[in-house]
């Protein structure tokens, strides 16, 4: 299939697509025209991929995910999977701790009680 409809398929733009497979997450043969040609197997791949990416993973940590992790998404994760998601989930909680001191700092330092901004999803 070509980027188009691999984009299509997944809901990924065909720019990230492109970033996936310079990041060697992704492989593509090209047709005789030029154009990419991505096998059925590449619409699960980008989709997990994109999936990691919402968690917080850099596309150079998921170029160093095992093959376990690299299939479509499911609910069973490997041994691995856990360990590196256990990790990610402590740099994030330690990320906001850290802004977390910052913010109380920065109120201070104005002289006041300044409340908690409200995130609107």
């Amino acid at each position: 299939m070509n980027i188009g409809e691999l984009a299509r398929r997944t809901g990924c733009s065909a720019r990230s697509i492109r970033h996936y497979e310079k990041a060697g997450l992704l492989a593509s043969s090209r047709r005789a025209n030029g154009y990419r040609d991505f096998d059925a197997d590449a619409v699960s791949r980008v989709i997990q991929v994109a999936h990691f990416i919402r968690q917080g993973f850099a596309l150079v940590d998921i170029s160093t995910f095992p093959p376990c992790m690299l299939r479509e998404v499911t609910t069973a994760i490997c041994p691995r999977a856990l360990e590196l998601h256990l990790a990610r989930l402590a740099e994030l909680d330690q990320q906001l701790r850290t802004l977390s001191e910052r913010r109380e700092r920065l109120a201070r330092a104005l002289g006041a009680n300044v409340r908690p901004v409200r995130v609107i999803k």
